[in-house]
Order: structure tokens, then sequence, then C-alpha cells
């Protein structure tokens, strides 16, 4: 839509008016708990956190996650992504304890909707490595990182930029570790 495009390219301001000209219609017409409510809630959100405004970000995740249980159920994956954009806003603050709870909620929602081979998966894998990582786990940030990296591998394939993140993600837990040796075999 309009205000995707926008977001996409930056232009927050017109992607917010566009955001908002959505939510207004979803809301007369539809109903303010309907799903297209909710998906718009998180695009309003996305801008607020590209633009670095977590707290508005927040608010806004949150009033999508809340219609999302309520009519969609806990086990939807509309449900699982607000939880990893919660889960973003929370790592993107520094409060990788509160990021993690939010991106293990998403993964097992993940997991049971989707299956284990699904970049989804992968991607909430990942973002519990990272969390994992800034709080200096680095047991299991390489265990999450390694199994975000080798369903990417399987599903997207070994030359996909998805994958080199992992590559580059796994290789930051060595480095962090002083292990440098290891961490060059990932970064190559």
């Amino acid at each position: 839509n309009i205000g995707s495009a926008y977001n996409y390219q930056g232009d927050y301001a017109k992607a917010l008016k566009y955001y908002e000209k959505a939510l207004a219609i979803y809301e007369k017409v539809l109903d303010e708990n309907h799903p297209l409510t909710a998906t718009t809630y998180n695009n309003i959100g996305l801008v607020f956190y590209s633009q670095g405004d977590y707290a508005e970000a927040l608010k806004y995740y949150e009033k999508a996650l809340a219609i999302e249980e309520n009519v969609l159920g806990e086990n939807h994956p509309d449900t699982a992504l607000s939880y990893n954009n919660i889960g973003m806003v929370y790592y993107s603050q520094g409060d990788y304890a509160e990021a993690l709870k939010y991106h293990q909620k998403s993964l097992v929602i993940q997991q049971k909707v989707l299956g284990e081979n699904h970049p989804d998966v992968a991607r909430s894998y990942n973002n519990i490595g990272m969390a994992y990582l800034y709080q200096g786990d680095y047991l299991q940030a390489l265990k999450y990182l390694n199994k975000a990296l080798a369903i990417k591998e399987k599903v997207l394939g070994e030359n996909h930029p998805n994958v080199a993140t992992s590559y580059n993600n796994i290789g930051g837990v060595y480095d962090s570790q002083g292990d440098y040796a290891n961490a060059l075999k990932y970064f190559k």
C-alpha cells in the first residue's frame, strides 16, 4: 500500500499520514477490533520504530497485539509477529531480558503454526540469539544463532543475504569472546 511504499523510502511523515487514513477507515467501516486494524497499528508502530521513537512504537504494537489475541487467538502468525515487534522495541532499548521474553513467545507460536523450517522461525532464533549475546550468554547465543543459520541455509539457500547475516552474527559472538580465529571463519 501507499503507506508502506513511503515507509520503505524513509518518508515517515507521508507513511504515517497514509497509515492513519487507513486506520480511520478501518475503524469506521470494519471495526476497531478487526485484524486489518491490528495490521495498521503494526504498520504505524513500524514507522515510529524506524524513527527511533520506541515508546510510540510500543504503544501501537501493543494495540495490535491486544486485537490479535482477542480476534485471531494466541496461536496465529500475526500474533507471533506482534510479539516479535514488541521484542525488537525492548531489544533496541537495551532491555534484553524483556526482549527475550517476547521473542520466545513469538517462537513458540511460530513453531506451532509454521513448523520448524520456516524463515520466521529462523528470525526468532536469530533474535533470541542476539538477545543472549548482549546479555553475555555466549553459549545460548551460539545455540540459537546456529539454529537460525541451519534453517536459513535449508530454506533460503547458502547464497542468500540472510544467511550472510547469520554468519556475521555468529562471528560476532566469537569476537565478543575473544575467539578471533573462529570469528574470522564466520566473517569470511
